[in-house]
């Protein structure tokens, strides 16, 4: 896409959580306006905050219709007056398959992406019904979760992986509190899925018996705090190795945002092998994947005490991450997408849905 396009971006942006900082959604931005394009963003959820006379955990997502519909007006009167090429749904949560239907009246000459990062679409027919309004879906895996979108009548679907930013996410040399062998963030267990089929089973087991070590700091399970914001880049620099599992690891190409934040600051990864990881990053240069509990452990054992071919393989995972996965350039690929119907990758993966 040569010349600038406007592109209306919508998504839960977290704008009042430190956690923003690593946010999908503000990486995607950053890179749309290095290439030259102008966005405008609209954080859905918390225009319904703002007009939500309840409260609770889930009111966001439960909102009553008047507070969608105002939520819905408040977004038409912002999209109407920008004309945007694009209307890209980074976060699919919280809208509704009527919002999108609002977002076509306002902008009908532009096209309508959504993005989706949770695994198991089939058990969200909301998600699904979001979906199918969309002129194209993008999601962060290939295989059957993609199919699943084509399947329910999206007329494009693609494998686009998670972004990262090299400018925050690197290596860094702080104090050393931060510093440990052993690195695994984010929950032990997804209640919403866990008891589904094709989650994994061993995830649970590997994950406890890896809190019972005192050499691994695990951040958001088993009691222990979050790390937010750009400390959560830190401690994930400082650790030796950093463990990434889905909940879901027998899908093509699919790995959540975790794996990409790990290898692009910089700490050596083991990762649970997932159809194709090697398209993304090769085993034994890039990562290093594992197909069972025992075999991370005795995997980790080894590594912790060679030095020099962890720090080479680390070092060459931060590289690629930062040259094939930067922000700009996952962005591109989107672009190149919506204009052509394709981009170069090796592991790109496109499905033509029923017309």
């Amino acid at each position: 896409m040569a010349k600038a396009k406007r592109i209306f971006a919508i998504a839960d942006f977290k704008d009042e959580f430190p956690r923003s900082v690593r946010a999908q959604a503000r990486m995607w931005i950053k890179g749309l306006l290095r290439l030259g394009h102008d966005v405008q963003r609209f954080g859905y959820r918390n225009i319904m905050t703002q007009f939500n006379p309840f409260s609770g955990k889930h009111f966001r997502r439960f909102a009553p219709r008047f507070v969608r519909k105002r939520a819905d007006n408040i977004l038409a009167e912002q999209i109407k007056p920008y004309h945007p090429h694009i209307v890209l749904l980074l976060s699919m949560k919280y809208i509704t398959a009527e919002t999108v239907r609002t977002i076509r009246t306002a902008a009908p000459n532009a096209i309508i992406v959504g993005r989706d990062e949770d695994p198991f679409p089939e058990r969200n027919p909301a998600r699904l019904a979001i979906a199918k309004e969309t002129d194209l879906v993008a999601t962060t895996s290939a295989g059957e979760f993609l199919k699943t979108y084509k399947d329910a009548g999206v007329p494009r679907c693609a494998f686009i992986p998670n972004a990262c930013d090299p400018d925050i996410q690197h290596r860094y040399n702080v104090e050393e509190e931060w510093k440990t062998d052993i690195i695994f963030t984010g929950k032990a267990e997804h209640r919403r899925l866990a008891l589904g089929a094709g989650t994994d089973v061993d995830r649970y087991e590997l994950l406890h018996r890896l809190s019972k070590m005192p050499n691994a700091k695990m951040y958001g399970c088993f009691g222990n705090p979050r790390v937010e914001g750009i400390e959560t880049f830190w401690a994930i620099s400082e650790a030796k190795i950093g463990l990434s599992i889905n909940i879901a690891n027998n899908v093509r190409l699919y790995h959540s945002d975790r794996f990409i934040n790990y290898v692009s600051c910089g700490t050596f990864v083991l990762a649970k092998k997932v159809p194709d990881s090697d398209l993304l990053f090769e085993d034994g240069l890039h990562v290093k994947y594992f197909e069972t509990t025992d075999e991370f452990f005795e995997l980790a054992q080894w590594y912790l005490k060679h030095d020099r071919e962890r720090e080479k393989i680390a070092i060459a995972g931060m590289q690629k991450a930062h040259t094939d996965f930067n922000c700009e350039k996952i962005a591109q690929y989107m672009l190149d997408l919506i204009e052509t119907g394709t981009y170069n990758a090796p592991w790109a993966e496109i499905l033509q849905g029923k017309q």
